[in-house]
């Protein structure tokens, strides 16, 4: 992780290898975060002295559930309140679930084979239990020594800054060489960031400005992580050069500086060319450059706001019509088979699994419609599965699920499918906190024959004006073009000649995701990876809009040290 490892860490290899290519995340990660590690009341595995912890790391691969090791913190001599130096830098994807194994060791020896180690127990979560928790900072009990108490275990998660700020730039030249045999020069500027082998990329070229030696070139917008990789002491070459209509363009002279440098307003920088300065001995430079200004925008990112405390909530809606078949027959999409979850159990758990990190109360409310009620039998388009109307809240997806089987028993599969009324009671909830505290995700699953499409757009219409997005999943072998036409990826959804302020709604059929070779666990995570791959941009489409900025994150609690503690 590019940090020496302090203390007595010689004989560990830092393994944080990039492991197997990943299927799922072939895409470029969206951010990337630090991880910070401490522990406090470790146990105490040393007789003489205090233990000498080792934090390791592992990440879990989606299809065999293998854990594999991703790297190691430094060890940290004789404390039971390690606060760890080394992070742990992951990429993160709000839309896929990585699940997380902490483990802690008392290092005894130089050797690095964790078996020659005392145990001193380990902690799973995942990275979004983590982001999502308060402040970014999960606090959980260390476990895995029966009848033991092993202490509990920080981990914090910042976004790294380079990967969202950007610079704004101006430069201008004086008294260039003049390089033209009939006019002056023709001078344009190219930008090198150095890489860790010595060598350099290219980032960046101004326009060429036409005759003169004294040029003023365009501002330009470079993101840092281009400049300098992030690394703002990294050397960054410029090279000036006099442009020529056959490509052989003339070098000038070059400079180096750096970020820091930059960004502290070093503003005049003498353009040297080697050659010159070899053969002339008076020779000062072959002009100067100047920074005019440097100014640094940064793009706030999802993980702000949910830093700052923004809260994802997440409704469940399942379709009850009679078109999904008698749930007592295999042939039906509600079918209870004792054995194996339904199409409609597995998109639930997919995407609300991942979902729930982000909610802290992990309340959901879940509604069906399109089926008759006991006891008078009328028919209902937003009922509470847990048979309560004025609290349909379940506990976790398990909750959900449970409500779900339940209602299957209890009520009779009806129609028409109605989704404006279940749109509709979110958006009420939507509608009374427009502040950015809260954001709503509705997911409806259903098997795709709509009935009040025309109220159904005017519902949408009307929420692409509040916080909140729609993942619609359909289940079954149905035609589901109402479905993507409500998605309005291809034509901007529209109702009475008005149309969405904001793509809201994402629609994935969930025949495209049943895995042939009977993997579910592969096939349920690339469809809640397409369902929610939105959810970020739409959420921060919302705040743009809105001009809702994230509230600060909470300061940063440390639970007390029972005995103060000097680490090295």
């Amino acid at each position: 992780f590019g940090l020496e490892k302090p203390g007595r860490s010689g004989g560990f290899p830092n393994m944080a290898c990039v492991g197997d290519f990943n299927v799922l995340s072939s895409s470029i990660p969206a951010t990337k975060v630090e991880l910070s590690v401490s522990c406090r009341n470790l146990l105490d595995r040393d007789t003489f002295s205090k233990s000498d912890p080792i934090c390791v790391l592992y990440t879990q691969a989606i299809g065999n559930k293998e854990w594999r090791e991703f790297g190691r913190t430094e060890v940290i001599d004789n404390t039971l309140n390690p606060d760890f130096v080394r992070k742990f830098i992951m990429d993160y994807f709000f839309e896929e679930r990585e699940n997380l194994r902490f483990d802690f060791y008392d290092v005894d020896s130089k050797s690095p084979n964790l078996s020659k180690h005392d145990f001193l127990g380990q902690m799973f979560c995942t990275l979004g239990e983590i982001v999502g928790s308060q402040g970014s900072r999960l606090q959980k009990a260390i476990v895995g020594i029966p009848g033991k108490k092993c202490g509990t275990v920080i981990v914090t998660a910042e976004e790294l800054g380079c990967c969202r700020d950007s610079v704004l730039m101006q430069f201008c030249a004086n008294k260039l060489d003049k390089k033209d045999f009939f006019g002056k020069s023709d001078p344009f500027l190219v930008f090198y960031r150095s890489n860790e082998d010595g060598s350099f990329t290219i980032c960046h070229k101004t326009e060429v400005v036409k005759n003169t030696l004294n040029p003023v070139w365009q501002a330009f917008k470079i993101s840092v992580r281009a400049l300098c990789n992030g690394d703002y002491d990294r050397t960054i070459k410029v090279e000036v050069y006099d442009w020529d209509r056959d490509g052989s363009h003339d070098f000038i002279g070059e400079f180096t500086t750096s970020y820091r440098e930059l960004s502290r307003g070093q503003s005049q920088f003498n353009v040297i060319n080697p050659k010159k300065k070899g053969k002339k001995k008076k020779y000062v430079n072959s002009g100067t450059v100047t920074l005019l200004s440097f100014l640094i925008e940064t793009e706030v990112s999802f993980l702000d706001y949910i830093k700052g405390g923004t809260q994802i909530n997440f409704t469940v809606a399942i379709d009850f019509t009679a078109s999904n078949g008698n749930p007592s027959q295999p042939t039906s999409l509600h079918y209870m088979n004792p054995y194996q979850l339904n199409a409609y159990g597995m998109a639930l758990k997919a995407v609300g699994e991942i979902i729930q990190d982000y909610d802290s109360d992990k309340m959901f409310p879940a509604l069906g419609f399109g089926a008759r009620l006991p006891p008078d039998g009328r028919v209902s388009h937003e009922f509470a599965l847990n048979g309560n109307p004025q609290n349909p809240y379940c506990h976790g997806i398990d909750g959900v699920m449970e409500a779900y089987y339940r209602s299957l028993k209890s009520v009779q599969l009806y129609g028409p499918t109605n989704f404006a009324p279940v749109i509709n009671h979110v958006a009420r909830y939507a509608a009374s906190v427009k502040d950015g505290s809260q954001y709503f995700v509705l997911l409806i699953v259903t098997d795709g024959v709509i009935s009040d499409m025309a109220q159904t757009k005017e519902s949408i219409v009307n929420a692409s004006r509040l916080p909140m997005s729609i993942i619609i999943v359909g289940v079954g072998p149905a035609e589901f073009d109402a479905m993507e036409e409500l998605d309005g990826d291809v034509v901007r959804i529209s109702s009475r000649g008005k149309f969405a302020e904001r793509d809201i709604v994402q629609f994935v059929p969930f025949r495209d995701y049943i895995d042939r070779s009977g993997n579910h666990v592969l096939s349920m995570a690339r469809l809640a990876k397409d369902v929610l791959a939105e959810i970020p941009e739409q959420f921060l489409s919302y705040m743009r809009v809105r001009g809702i900025k994230p509230s600060p994150a909470p300061p940063p609690y440390t639970p007390p040290i029972h005995v103060l503690q000097t680490q090295i």
